[in-house]
């Protein structure tokens, strides 16, 4: 099992000094992967309900750094972590912009990135940084992963989309990784579910979804497969995606009890947090990005510590 956490783009740790400490001893620590969410702008007014909560309301306040280009910084600092777009909301960027970026960060960083990607969810940001249709984005992401895979393999990158087209030009350096970076495929929704069995190297849902929930062993299983089934009907191979997740929590002292009297996945002594990820292991789970956020970096590092030491060699 591969173990992550969260760098955050936002918020008093978004330093560059509090970066680097946290994602260079989380490396040191033993963390496979650091994560890095992704927003360009924040409105101040936003009537888009946020997917994962159950309120709708999102949190944080008006500042946040571009993803990508946290991602190039983690990549000169670092020397063996995986830097994961979590996601990248893919319609934000032109597809070939995108392409090159990610391509050069994978060169920088010897083969390191893993490309997280969602569809996103707040309009207001879409029509802000005139991105296209908010209500078509479901397509423009889609066309955008194929658009970056023939970027990214072809000698002569040739595609003619409905929202990307290029043809004529040269695409180099290619990635370090072959074909490509992997593809994680974020959602939890049908059509996700769906984009990810065409699409994706792996399936990269977040536990916390109130509308399609997958935060039970149980859940997951039914996803996963619906994943395979989709897949088949696509042609491919169920066993070519794997299965990667976004728990946005971590208690490794006492448990989280849910609304239904049961207890949350991941949460409680260690001994239990590790049985949970034996059983996630079972269904193809192989990437576990966790959150430990808290006020303070000290905090934070804490709780990947206590993680790291008391939870980690229990899984093994």
């Amino acid at each position: 099992m591969n173990f992550g956490f969260r760098a955050p783009s936002r918020g008093p740790l978004a330093t560059p000094d509090a970066l680097a400490t946290l994602v260079q001893k989380g490396e040191a620590m033993g963390y496979n992967i650091v994560s890095v969410s992704d927003h360009v702008v924040m409105p101040k007014v936003a009537n888009s309900p946020y997917p994962y909560s159950e309120s709708g309301t999102f949190g944080g306040g008006a500042e946040t750094m571009e993803l990508l280009t946290i991602l190039a910084y983690l990549a000169g600092i670092t020397s063996k972590i995986r830097l994961l777009t979590s996601v990248m909301v893919v319609p934000h960027r032109p597809a070939v912009l995108t392409a090159k970026v990610l391509a050069t960060i994978d060169v920088l960083s010897k083969g390191r990135v893993v490309v997280g990607c969602g569809a996103g969810w707040l309009r207001e940001e879409f029509e802000a940084i005139n991105a296209p249709d908010f209500d078509r984005r479901g397509t423009v992401t889609s066309e955008y992963i194929l658009a970056f895979k023939e970027l990214w393999t072809s000698d002569t990158p040739t595609f003619e989309g409905e929202f990307s087209s290029f043809s004529n030009i040269h695409f180099e350096p290619k990635p370090v990784q072959k074909p490509h970076p992997p593809i994680w495929i974020g959602g939890e929704s049908p059509v996700a579910l769906r984009r990810a069995a065409r699409l994706g190297d792996a399936w990269y849902p977040i536990g916390s979804n109130p509308t399609y929930p997958v935060g039970t062993l149980a859940q997951m299983a039914n996803s996963i497969e619906r994943i395979r089934g989709y897949a088949e009907e696509a042609g491919r191979d169920p066993s070519e995606i794997g299965v990667a997740y976004n728990a946005t929590w971590n208690n490794d002292r006492e448990a989280t009890i849910l609304p239904d009297g049961t207890r949350r996945s991941f949460t409680g002594v260690p001994e239990q947090v590790a049985e949970d990820i034996k059983a996630f292991e079972v269904l193809g789970l192989k990437d576990l990005v966790l959150g430990f956020e808290k006020p303070t970096l000290e905090e934070t590092l804490e709780g990947m510590e206590r993680f790291a030491t008391h939870v980690m060699p229990l899984t093994k």
